[in-house]
């Protein structure tokens, strides 16, 4: 089976959003303390089941997004999507039940925003 790369704008932008997220992904999995630095939480007094649930979150990102990378097929980049939308809707939570307002909080919510953008824009015929 030979790797397919994207022809097209739309879909080469949903590639890439999924592309980053496997990256997000792996990070996360195979760091799980640097990736619990980056959200500013704490690892030293962590328990061992903290950084498997860091883990697992890892492999579940790399997962629906190497699924979408490997099958490149418009249903999967539309649940790809609808998952990055409804990551966003849960920073859109906590930025407004729990003081989260800030600029991490802020920044994340983008990144978030523009990773379900991309795929859901090339499914829905916008690019």
């Amino acid at each position: 089976m030979e790797f397919y790369f994207p022809t097209e704008f739309g879909e080469q932008l949903a590639f890439g959003a999924a592309a980053f997220a496997a990256l997000i992904g792996a990070l996360a999995m195979f760091a799980p303390g640097l990736t619990l630095k980056c959200f500013a939480l704490e690892p030293r007094n962590l328990r061992p089941e903290g950084f498997g649930a860091v883990r697992s979150a890892g492999g579940l990102a790399i997962g629906y997004s190497a699924t979408a990378l490997m099958l490149a097929q418009p249903t999967l980049y539309l649940a790809f999507g609808a998952a990055m939308a409804l990551a966003a809707f849960g920073q859109i939570l906590s930025i407004m039940s729990d003081r989260g307002t800030t600029l991490r909080n802020m920044l994340l919510l983008v990144v978030e925003l523009i990773l379900a953008a991309m795929p859901l824009s090339y499914v829905f015929g916008l690019l």
